[in-house]
């Protein structure tokens, strides 16, 4: 997601812990609102969709900022949130088979 010789640490970090990233990338998002979220997640769902761990760790992202909205008590960027991890965890059954889909199932669960 992040590109240049200056990020090859951060990509690396970032390919250790997905999640991390995801979560760096969403937080810089919520700064400028509705808009930036929908483009983060729309980025980062077309780059890894067919990894079936770091899209886990995408939704996993998605979940967790649900819950820090809603507790922080921004609803509606809370709804956006819950409107993407729906759509990305439908995707997730709907396209990853056998042993992927057990493992997103056990990682999320």
């Amino acid at each position: 997601m992040r590109g240049g010789a200056e990020s090859e640490g951060a990509d690396m970090a970032e390919a250790e812990n997905p999640y991390k990233g995801f979560m760096q990338d969403f937080l810089i998002a919520d700064k400028f609102g509705e808009s930036a979220i929908r483009n983060t997640y729309e980025r980062a769902f077309n780059e890894w969709k067919n990894s079936v761990s770091f899209f886990a760790s995408l939704v996993c992202t998605l979940n967790h900022q649900i819950w820090n909205h809603h507790d922080a008590g921004n609803e509606a960027i809370a709804r956006v949130y819950d409107e993407l991890w729906k759509k990305a965890d439908a995707f997730a059954y709907d396209h990853f088979k056998g042993k992927d889909l057990k493992w997103y199932s056990d990682f999320l669960d």
